[in-house]
């Protein structure tokens, strides 16, 4: 459990990172999270692209991510003197360089050679919280091992025994921070995906073929490595046990069965785990006070990215009234649509303790690896900075609704 002294998670503790010269001229032009998206685009297969980029239906809660910051103006402080400004954050005990971490994001080793170690190396160097999904193709140890600070996402299997099997698996991994998803009782309809070519079992094909020739880079350092090295990925963290292989059919048995859980399997998790735990998916006030109630340390606000209910709301449009019923002590986090330092910083105002960036720094890994995703913190680092010195602000805690104004018409 929390500590009563923040730790603090030191950039410093790793080396230098390496650079290759070629990445140095690819991130030269990357000036912001949205220039990685175009580049991803060009250098991953269209089925792997758009895996990570799809969402459910009609895009209507994608869209949506990206159009509420739209909504909200920033008044501002003038000579105040933010000469000592810091974007740290404190949580669970531990102090955070930054306001925002990397969401889960599942199969990223598809997009750049060993996608979980790349993405949470990149967070400890950094000193940000990062966050292994579930459905990721690296056994949890190994991720563990190397970056110690990691948390681990759980989409939980359908009955009480295989649950308490992974979370017995997590804690002896070294986890301390556990993420329970919970927006997910049925899979959601991704034509999307099916569009791009992508499906779950991934099914070879002359398309999928034609796409990794056409793209010699993605097909030698991430395809080709992968298999000669560790051989065909499996979904390695969905239980106890390795899970099975992304080729096979019954990948669609693994991830079903979910549609009975309930707040007792919560329960259960609460009393079992012993570290902080984190309940991911609320939309709503009634479930974040029911998630504080039953005992999680933290919920986070998200719609899954748009991956699930096509037309369910941004989370920013529940994080008020939702930090309003939890109380300003309770840990809020959210994700959804996060590109600019000024919609982190819009997020904070409203309650917010942390911010959970995900498809941008998937990119940043497809584009230059471990580089692009360090390089990729530092911009949106960077852009938080210069807004809080333009806000008036040298904290995120003297951030607040009172900075803000929503726009009408």
């Amino acid at each position: 459990m929390p500590s009563s002294a923040p730790a603090s998670l030191s950039p410093d503790a790793t080396p230098p990172l390496a650079v290759s010269p070629r990445q140095r001229r690819v991130l030269r032009h990357m000036l912001c999270l949205h220039d990685f998206e175009r580049v991803a685009r060009q250098r991953l297969p269209r089925p792997i692209f758009g895996y990570i980029a799809g969402a459910a239906e009609d895009n209507l809660s994608l869209r949506d991510n990206r159009s509420v910051f739209d909504e909200y103006a920033f008044t501002t402080r003038v000579l105040g003197d933010v000469s000592a400004r810091t974007q740290a954050v404190e949580l669970f005990g531990e102090r955070y360089s930054s306001p925002f971490g990397i969401a889960p994001m599942g199969i990223n080793a598809l997009s750049t050679y060993r996608g979980d170690l790349v993405l949470a190396r990149a967070a400890q160097r950094a000193g940000i919280a990062s966050v292994m999904s579930g459905t990721s193709l690296i056994p949890m140890e190994e991720v563990a091992r190397e970056s110690p600070t990691t948390w681990f996402q759980a989409y939980i299997p359908g009955d009480q025994a295989r649950i308490d099997a992974l979370l017995d698996r997590v804690a002896r991994a070294g986890f301390r921070t556990l993420v329970v998803t919970v927006d997910i009782p049925i899979s959601a309809n991704r034509e999307n995906n099916i569009r791009s070519g992508f499906s779950t079992p991934l099914r070879p094909s002359l398309r999928l073929a034609w796409d990794g020739l056409v793209r010699p880079r993605w097909l030698i350092s991430t395809f080709a490595r992968t298999l000669l090295c560790h051989g065909m990925p499996h979904f390695e963290n969905s239980f106890a046990t390795r899970g099975a292989p992304i080729v096979s059919s019954s990948v669609l048995r693994d991830f079903s069965a979910r549609d009975h859980l309930n707040w007792d399997h919560l329960r259960a998790i609460r009393q079992r785990w012993k570290g902080p735990l984190v309940i991911k998916g609320i939309l709503s006030v009634e479930d974040a006070l029911q998630a504080q109630r039953m005992g999680a340390d933290a919920v986070v606000l998200s719609n899954h990215g748009g991956r699930q209910l096509d037309g369910a709301a941004s989370a920013m449009r529940v994080l008020e009234a939702v930090v309003a019923a939890v109380g300003p002590s309770y840990p809020v986090l959210i994700d959804g649509g996060f590109r600019r330092g000024s919609d982190v910083l819009k997020a904070i105002a409203l309650g917010a303790r942390m911010v959970l960036v995900g498809r941008p720094f998937n990119y940043a890994a497809a584009v230059a690896g471990e580089a692009g995703v360090t390089h990729a913190i530092g911009l949106l680092r960077d852009e938080i900075d210069r807004n809080m010195a333009m806000l008036g602000v040298t904290s995120c805690a003297a951030l607040g609704a009172h900075q803000l104004m929503r726009r009408h018409g």
